[in-house]
């Protein structure tokens, strides 16, 4: 590990002016992922900021929501009245990610943050690695890529994003709210995430020394239910394969009026197809239907050597999601 500074900000804008003036910074939160990178030689920050102590913990309703402070810790988020009352969903998800330790430690931004568990990009010994050094080539491309993207990779770049909590506010549509050097903005965390294209180092709509405060969440759609659910190798403490966070809100005639499916562990993102969403509007809600939104969800998906199983795994997961979704809450 290279030596590095440690600082404590005073407050936010103590914060943001810090990691503004030093580009070579990072901010530090629950660390859970942070610190190992840099234990690994992924990661190489000159400066850390530690966050951790800022007012930023608190969560409150909204005029239309929630807002949940970016330093909460996941497993108060997962546990609170608020959370489990009105956005299941983001509980559920929450609880299926990492083991209660980590969770304890893991902060909301943090975790938002988190990054790719591509094997060649955990180990520097490997060479081609685009996301840790731009411009080196993709080892996975033609490795073992079994845990890789089917869905908006690039050949720059197939890695996945890991986490679950974004997957779960995909769908429940979140904005992701950050302070910098200009007034505070509100980003929509469709468009947080960048798919990887030609810069799959650039991995999120963050501009230098910006910081996250916190999350808010919309009200759910009207008589909607949710289900999330994560296929993976183990039943703890493991990344997913495949995840589905799906909601679906009920009409007149318990006919569909509103559904968001978004997936995990397919994509640089959490992955929705908002035209496939919007095809189940008026649909009835059973089999058949979710089969036809699976195949949609799924068309141009592209797999690899090792992670061509990740395809139909992803349509039977899509079905059993918004199925589980129709019958409960």
């Amino acid at each position: 590990m290279i030596p590095f500074t440690y600082v404590r900000p005073k407050d936010t804008a103590d914060a943001v002016a810090l990691g503004t003036r030093e580009p070579a910074s990072r901010f530090l939160g629950g660390g859970t992922n942070l610190v190992d990178l840099m234990k690994m030689g992924v990661e190489h920050p000159a400066h850390l900021i530690d966050v951790t102590r800022l007012p930023l913990a608190a969560i409150e309703r909204t005029a239309d929501g929630i807002r949940i402070g970016a330093m909460t810790r996941n497993t108060e988020v997962a546990a609170h009245p608020l959370v489990v009352g009105r956005y299941p969903l983001l509980s559920h998800a929450l609880l299926s990610g990492a083991s209660p330790q980590i969770r304890n430690m893991a902060t909301t931004s943090g975790n938002l943050l988190q990054r790719t568990r591509c094997f060649y990009f955990y180990d520097p010994s490997y060479k081609e690695c685009n996301k840790r050094v731009p411009g080196s080539g993709c080892a996975a491309l033609n490795g073992y890529n079994r845990i890789h993207a089917i869905l908006g990779a690039s050949e720059r770049c197939i890695a996945t994003y890991p986490g679950d909590m974004a997957v779960a506010l995909t769908a429940l549509d979140a904005r992701v709210i950050v302070q910098g050097a200009q007034p505070e903005r509100t980003i929509p965390i469709n468009t947080f995430y960048r798919l990887p294209g030609e810069t799959p180092h650039i991995e999120n709509d963050l501009k230098a020394g910006e910081l996250i405060t916190a999350l808010e969440i919309p009200q759910p759609p009207a008589n909607s239910r949710s289900q999330y659910i994560k296929v993976r190798d183990r039943n703890s403490f493991a990344f997913a394969l495949v995840s589905v966070a799906a909601i679906v809100a009920f009409g007149e005639n318990n006919r569909i009026a509103e559904a968001r499916i978004a997936l995990g562990g397919v994509a640089h993102k959490p992955w929705r197809v908002p035209a496939a969403e919007q095809a189940l509007h008026g649909r009835e809600a059973n089999e058949d239907t979710f089969r036809e939104t699976a195949d949609a969800i799924v068309r141009g998906a592209k797999s690899y050597r090792y992670n061509g199983f990740k395809v139909e795994l992803a349509r039977r997961t899509i079905v059993r999601a918004l199925l589980a979704a129709s019958e409960t809450n």
